[in-house]
Protein backbone atom coordinates (compact mmCIF):
# COMPACT_ATOMS: atom_id res chain seq x y z
CA UNK A 1 0.00 0.00 0.00
CA UNK A 2 1.66 3.25 1.14
CA UNK A 3 5.12 4.13 2.43
CA UNK A 4 4.84 6.11 5.65
CA UNK A 5 7.11 8.26 7.84
CA UNK A 6 6.06 8.16 11.51
CA UNK A 7 7.06 11.19 13.61
CA UNK A 8 6.60 11.33 17.38
CA UNK A 9 8.99 12.08 20.23
CA UNK A 10 7.64 9.16 22.28
CA UNK A 11 9.05 5.81 21.20
CA UNK A 12 6.03 3.92 22.54
CA UNK A 13 3.73 6.08 20.38
CA UNK A 14 5.88 5.55 17.26
CA UNK A 15 5.72 1.79 17.91
CA UNK A 16 1.94 1.90 18.44
CA UNK A 17 1.24 3.97 15.31
CA UNK A 18 3.64 1.84 13.25
CA UNK A 19 1.95 -1.36 14.43
CA UNK A 20 -1.49 -0.05 13.47
CA UNK A 21 -0.31 1.17 10.07
CA UNK A 22 1.31 -2.20 9.37
CA UNK A 23 -1.99 -3.89 10.27
CA UNK A 24 -3.59 -1.71 7.59
CA UNK A 25 -1.03 -3.02 5.10
CA UNK A 26 1.30 -0.02 4.98
CA UNK A 27 5.10 0.03 5.19
CA UNK A 28 6.96 2.20 7.69
CA UNK A 29 9.98 3.47 5.75
CA UNK A 30 11.34 5.78 8.46
CA UNK A 31 10.73 7.24 11.90
CA UNK A 32 11.71 10.57 13.43
CA UNK A 33 11.69 11.93 16.98
CA UNK A 34 11.42 15.66 16.23
CA UNK A 35 10.55 18.10 13.47
CA UNK A 36 14.11 18.55 12.21
CA UNK A 37 14.57 14.78 11.84
CA UNK A 38 11.16 14.58 10.16
CA UNK A 39 12.21 17.06 7.49
CA UNK A 40 15.49 15.21 6.86
CA UNK A 41 13.74 11.81 6.68
CA UNK A 42 11.09 13.21 4.37
CA UNK A 43 13.70 14.58 1.96
CA UNK A 44 15.64 11.31 2.05
CA UNK A 45 12.69 8.91 1.73
CA UNK A 46 9.84 10.84 0.02
CA UNK A 47 7.07 8.87 1.78
CA UNK A 48 3.49 8.73 0.55
CA UNK A 49 2.23 9.89 3.95
CA UNK A 50 3.62 11.35 7.16
CA UNK A 51 2.04 11.00 10.59
CA UNK A 52 3.23 13.96 12.67
CA UNK A 53 2.86 14.68 16.37
CA UNK A 54 2.30 18.35 17.24
CA UNK A 55 4.27 18.58 20.48
CA UNK A 56 7.91 17.55 20.13
CA UNK A 57 11.31 18.80 21.29
CA UNK A 58 12.16 22.17 19.76
CA UNK A 59 15.14 23.00 17.60
CA UNK A 60 16.26 26.45 16.42
CA UNK A 61 13.84 26.68 13.50
CA UNK A 62 11.30 23.97 14.29
CA UNK A 63 9.22 24.65 17.38
CA UNK A 64 6.56 21.96 16.84
CA UNK A 65 5.15 19.44 14.41
CA UNK A 66 3.08 22.26 12.94
CA UNK A 67 6.30 24.09 11.97
CA UNK A 68 7.69 20.87 10.47
CA UNK A 69 4.58 20.47 8.29
CA UNK A 70 5.18 23.91 6.81
CA UNK A 71 8.86 23.11 6.07
CA UNK A 72 8.01 19.76 4.48
CA UNK A 73 5.40 21.42 2.28
CA UNK A 74 7.90 24.11 1.24
CA UNK A 75 10.13 21.27 0.04
CA UNK A 76 7.30 19.24 -1.51
CA UNK A 77 3.91 20.94 -1.92
CA UNK A 78 2.31 17.56 -2.68
CA UNK A 79 3.31 16.07 0.71
CA UNK A 80 0.46 14.47 2.67
CA UNK A 81 0.80 15.00 6.43
CA UNK A 82 -1.65 13.62 8.97
CA UNK A 83 -1.31 15.27 12.37
CA UNK A 84 -1.57 12.90 15.32
CA UNK A 85 -1.79 14.58 18.71
CA UNK A 86 -3.33 14.53 22.14
CA UNK A 87 -3.84 18.27 21.74
CA UNK A 88 -7.19 18.25 20.03
CA UNK A 89 -8.28 21.75 20.94
CA UNK A 90 -9.83 23.61 18.04
CA UNK A 91 -7.09 26.26 17.79
CA UNK A 92 -4.30 23.68 17.34
CA UNK A 93 -6.31 21.70 14.78
CA UNK A 94 -7.02 24.86 12.76
CA UNK A 95 -3.35 25.89 13.00
CA UNK A 96 -2.23 22.46 11.75
CA UNK A 97 -4.66 22.54 8.81
CA UNK A 98 -3.70 26.12 7.94
CA UNK A 99 -0.04 25.03 7.85
CA UNK A 100 -0.96 22.37 5.31
CA UNK A 101 -1.85 19.25 7.27
CA UNK A 102 -4.22 17.06 5.26
CA UNK A 103 -6.01 15.54 8.27
CA UNK A 104 -5.96 15.41 12.07
CA UNK A 105 -6.19 12.33 14.33
CA UNK A 106 -6.59 12.82 18.06
CA UNK A 107 -4.83 10.49 20.49
CA UNK A 108 -5.47 7.86 21.66
CA UNK A 109 -4.86 6.53 18.17
CA UNK A 110 -6.93 3.59 17.00
CA UNK A 111 -6.93 1.45 13.88
CA UNK A 112 -10.26 2.95 12.80
CA UNK A 113 -9.07 6.55 13.24
CA UNK A 114 -5.92 5.95 11.17
CA UNK A 115 -7.82 4.09 8.47
CA UNK A 116 -10.37 6.89 8.21
CA UNK A 117 -7.63 9.54 7.97
CA UNK A 118 -5.74 7.69 5.25
CA UNK A 119 -8.92 6.91 3.33
CA UNK A 120 -9.93 10.58 3.53
CA UNK A 121 -6.66 12.00 2.21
Amino acid sequence: MANILVVDDAKIMRLHISKLLKELGHEIIAEATNGSEAIEEYKKNKPDYVTMDITMPESEEIKSGIDAVGKILEFDPSAVVIMVSAQGDKERVVQAIENGAAHFVQKPVSLDKLKEAIDTV
